[in-house]
């Protein structure tokens, strides 16, 4: 009978997952949705409403639009050779041919500015700040005014009212088979069933909350501005438990893949611990130490990357170094297995190495 169970479970689960990927939101709820967590920090909803509505209602600012948007690209740019060459592709464009127009709407102060610079070749990413600042002065007048009054800045309100009255329960969610045990304890597939998408459960119970440590490494963690960390994407409580919904990364895990197809190449090893590093950075910086690296808390999402998961042993060391001696034996530092002795993040990077030498050497 609990073998029936099992398949039984299994088939749900199999078919829910088809679900989500042939129909994204299936019957979902026809209410204002927020797009996916993940993306959201990505994504300004006010200023694509506002460039909608020039775009639509009015011609004003749509050129100086234009100019912020490119600015915008120019400041996300890394090398110095790369804002080099935008910095004049934008100066020809929207400068010069406006000087030499004798249209050019912005003060002597900001063309100055951006013109000593490049003669210096100088590129710093706030090389057109004086040009940002002057384009959002001139947006705010009778433009923005007419935006509040239209039916895009309502949208916008009712977009932000969403954002932030999100209260979610277990009917939101269907929940499906176990699919591991984490930190917090057993992990189940579910949906959520707004959207279709795919999600994992992760389920404490508030007699042991005291003793998690690691709860607020989550809440630290979980703004999501981290791609190689699988963060919390709801939260939620019932009246004994609190429930922790997070990222499904299809792609397994490293000791799978290892357990499977044998040792990585040192090209493969490189890209992972890349990623890998990036991640323990993220949250070093954040004065958290990790505690727990082995190939099965590193999971692969759809495309390959890496996700840092399960968070259950992580540590704040912001206030007070921590001495308990936890991880996994054979990953720990020799600082974690001597009991008493105070560690930080440098424990993290000990795991490190003896997880790449076991995924490159078996």
């Amino acid at each position: 009978m609990a073998d029936l169970e099992a398949v039984l479970a299994d088939v749900s689960y199999l078919m829910a997952m088809e679900k989500s990927k042939s129909t994204p939101a299936a019957r979902a709820s026809k209410k204002i949705s927020l797009p996916e967590p993940r993306y959201r920090p990505r994504i300004s909803f006010g200023f694509l409403l506002f460039k909608d509505y020039c775009m639509n209602e009015i011609d004003e600012g749509v050129p100086q639009l234009k100019f912020y948007e490119e600015i915008k690209e120019y400041e996300k740019l890394d090398s110095e050779e790369e804002r080099l060459s935008r910095s004049r592709q934008i100066y020809d464009t929207y400068i010069m041919k406006e000087l030499l127009s004798c249209s050019h709407p912005f003060s002597k102060k900001a063309v100055d500015h951006v013109q000593t610079h490049l003669a210096k070749k100088q590129v710093p990413p706030s090389l057109f700040q004086p040009y940002i600042e002057e384009i959002c002065d001139s947006l705010r007048g009778k433009i923005f005014q007419k935006f509040m009054e239209s039916d895009k800045f309502t949208r916008f309100c009712q977009w932000k009212n969403v954002e932030l009255n999100i209260h979610l329960t277990m009917n939101d969610f269907s929940v499906h088979r176990i699919i591991g045990r984490g930190g917090f304890g057993e992990v189940y597939g579910c949906r959520k069933a707004d959207t279709g998408k795919m999600k994992k459960i992760s389920e404490l119970t508030k007699s042991l909350q005291s003793g998690m440590i690691s709860l607020d490494c989550i809440i630290k963690l979980g703004n999501r501005d981290c791609p190689f960390i699988v963060c919390m994407t709801y939260a939620f409580h019932t009246p004994d438990k609190l429930c922790f919904i997070l990222d499904l990364m299809n792609g397994g895990d490293l000791h799978y893949h290892l357990s499977q197809h044998g040792v990585f190449s040192e090209k493969e090893m490189r890209f992972y611990a890349t990623e890998i590093i990036l991640g323990l950075e993220h949250m070093h910086n954040r004065f958290v130490v990790y505690r727990d690296l082995k190939p099965a808390n590193i999971l692969l999402d759809e495309h390959g990357h890496v996700r840092i998961s399960d968070l259950g042993l992580a540590c704040d060391f912001s206030k007070k170094k921590p001495h308990a001696s936890v991880g996994t034996h054979g990953y720990m530092a020799p600082e974690v297995l001597q009991k008493g002795t105070a560690y930080d993040s440098s424990a993290d990077w000990f795991s490190l190495g003896c997880m790449l030498f076991k995924l490159l050497r078996g």
